[in-house]
């Protein structure tokens, strides 16, 4: 059995739910009467402008409906509910890697919002239903926008900053967007870089749905203007007015849509709705980071990620909250920037990726005692399994060995946490996710829908519906059920896969092991093989390719490319390829999927049928004997020959 700590006792006395027979009790309310218990939640948590008439609707599984009859608007639970109470009380705290501030209050957001709502209604002719691409960077003028499309019921669509104008220009076609908000530009590693131009090439052709742009003036840079087109947000904000009603939108109205790679070529839009997302949002703001009416929370993922749209905008405000948003990276100007940033605002939950936390630990493990981060009371991860090694120096050294650690298992398809500890209630295990929140039925099951028993990888499956999951796959429903529904039953009905799989301990502890499909978690960001091959492929000296997941340090997982060349006289060019490849692989999608590593290899394990065995490539990149059956391939000595290859 790995070490247990067990939560702070001072904690754990005005902690949300402060033992696990607390927590016992919820889960067991949950089972004996499903619906009962999210009805409840959704009456306490949610400020209804009509009540809702039917809690889940499952006549059309897997396309659950949840509070059909409700009519909301998440900007009222975000800000309008909190103007009585908390209008003087800092809602976004902000700061930029060139060190500028900005403390912006609940009712200076609300009036923001407003005016920024009633500028895409008033100049833009946008109204309910309508999608708007946000291409920004970690600016405030972000949360604006998000918040201000949910105010007038546009449904908004943020394209993570990093990412080509090419992956920019396939997400604006597939939403149909009308409108690109973007900015002149941003600071990351302590020097300007540019947004504007990337957003001018991704509309070059192609997206005659998006006739505006809407740019937000960061760097003041001398970029190209479109007349007739492109729009300052600076010099128009301030001509409309800060009043702006909230549009009443059903509960299931779409809120937003977030593109993430799947196992084919085309990256999906994940639909989200309006009244569970929310409501998902707040309860778990509420319960897995224990937040409070005067605290100060830190999520450092950036809102082009799920992780910012619920922990950063959505989920903070919806409580009242004070969040902070940080536009940087963590080592400018020096390694010890978060931590300074934590000891300056008092901040009391931090949640950052394993990502981040290596890199922390390898770069500066002991620069955290220069600093006062007595003020945490929570720390929190997302985006990947934790190494025990990080883990111990996250816990020791940040959290003074006073502060739970939450170890998030969560999806972009599922709105929120859904296995976690709870930092008040959990004994936790380094590199465990522990337990299912209450309401939330995941199960580790084998391809017949059976328990796996203990120690036994399996499938992690979620077996009943909850309100914050995906609604469907925008424009292809049947990509949806597909991608969701096809791989695992439990009692002869189709349920929610994952894609990870995991298995539980001695204790009945959830542990994750990894994805089971093609998709690779770089820094917590899925990226899908098949995209990537696409885009390798087009290379004119490619005949075949096939990439895979391999460990790394840092990332916790690297991209491996095995290239299969055309022509034989091609291997003296091997050096100039990668490079080669590499600028193929940033034009097309983004810095973010840069390989780590390529392997020329004369051909690929396939079978007979010709499908490529990518489960012994990830083996052979991982360094891993080959355990898999070899038989079937239509040349088995094929692998003999990569493995040669691999260890030279």
């Amino acid at each position: 059995m790995s070490q247990v700590f067990e939560p702070n006792r001072e904690f754990s006395k005005n902690a949300r739910i402060k033992n696990m027979c607390e927590y016992k009790e919820l889960r067991l309310q949950a089972e004996e009467d499903f619906e009962g218990y999210w009805d409840k939640l959704a009456k306490e948590k949610i400020d209804w402008f009509e009540p809702y008439d039917t809690v889940l609707d499952e006549s059309n599984a897997p396309f659950y409906s949840w509070f059909n009859g409700g009519k909301l608007n998440v900007t009222h639970q975000c800000l309008g509910r909190h103007l009585k109470t908390r209008k003087n009380k800092a809602a976004i705290i902000w700061e930029g890697e060139d060190g500028k501030k900005r403390i912006i209050t609940y009712l200076q957001l609300y009036y923001r919002v407003n005016r920024l709502a009633n500028l895409m209604k008033n100049q833009f002719n946008i109204k309910k239903g309508d999608r708007v691409v946000l291409y920004l960077p970690m600016i405030p003028e972000a949360a604006f926008a998000m918040l201000a499309c949910a105010k007038i019921g546009a449904v908004h669509s943020i394209v993570f900053g990093g990412f080509s104008a090419e992956a920019l220009r396939d997400r604006v076609i597939d939403a149909d967007a009308k409108l690109v908000i973007t900015a002149d530009g941003a600071f990351r590693r302590g020097q300007p870089y540019m947004l504007k131009p990337v957003v001018d090439e991704a509309l070059k052709e192609g997206c005659e749905c998006c006739k505006k742009v809407l740019i937000v003036q960061r760097n003041f840079e001398d970029i190209d203007y479109v007349p007739g087109r492109d729009y300052v947000y600076n010099e128009m904000i301030m001509n409309e007015s800060q009043h702006c009603d909230p549009e009443p939108m059903d509960s299931e109205d779409p809120l937003f849509l977030l593109y993430t790679s799947g196992s084919t070529g085309k990256p999906k839009g994940v639909q989200h709705s309006s009244a569970g997302y929310i409501l998902w949002a707040q309860y778990t703001m509420e319960h897995v980071f224990d937040v409070k009416e005067n605290d100060t929370f830190w999520c450092t993922a950036d809102v082009g990620w799920i992780t910012g749209h619920t922990y950063i905008v959505y989920g903070p405000l919806a409580m009242g909250a004070t969040t902070i948003m940080y536009e940087g990276v963590p080592t400018f100007p020096d390694v010890g920037r978060w931590w300074k940033m934590i000891e300056e605002h008092r901040v009391n939950q931090f949640y950052t990726a394993p990502t981040a936390i290596r890199l922390l630990h390898k770069l500066g493990a002991d620069e955290p005692k220069k600093y006062d981060l007595s003020s945490l009371q929570v720390l929190g991860t997302v985006g990947e399994p934790i190494n025990p090694d990080a883990w111990m120096w996250y816990y020791n050294e940040i959290g003074g060995g006073n502060c739970s650690i939450v170890d998030t298992w969560w999806q972009t398809e599922t709105g929120g946490h859904m296995i976690t500890p709870l930092p008040g209630a959990t004994p936790i295990k380094p590199g465990s996710a522990t337990f299912p929140l209450p309401g939330i039925m995941a199960e580790i099951i084998d391809e017949e829908g059976n328990p796996t028993p203990k120690g036994e990888k399996g499938f992690l499956c979620i077996t009943k519906p909850w309100p914050s999951m995906i609604r469907n796959i925008w424009g292809d429903s049947e990509r949806f059920v597909k991608s969701y529904f096809g791989d695992c039953k439990k009692d002869g009905k189709p349920v929610y896969f994952s894609g990870d799989g995991a298995m539980y301990d001695d204790d009945g502890y959830i542990v994750i092991t990894g994805r089971t499909d093609d998709v690779i978690n770089v820094s917590g960001h899925r990226l899908g093989t098949a995209e990537i091959e696409a885009v390798l492929a087009h290379h004119s000296n490619v005949a075949e390719v096939a990439v895979a997941g391999k460990p790394d340090d840092i990332k916790g997982e690297g991209i491996f490319a095995y290239i299969v060349l055309k022509g034989e006289d091609s291997i003296g060019e091997e050096i100039e390829m990668i490079q080669e490849l590499n600028k193929l692989i940033i034009k097309e999608i983004g810095n973010i999927a840069k390989l780590d590593d390529i392997l020329f290899v004369p051909g690929l394990p396939k079978t007979r049928s010709g499908k490529i065995m990518r489960r012994i490539l990830r083996s052979i990149a991982k360094g891993e004997a080959i355990t898999q059956d070899t038989s079937t391939l239509e040349d088995p000595s094929i692998v003999t020959t990569i493995e040669d290859l691999f260890k030279r």
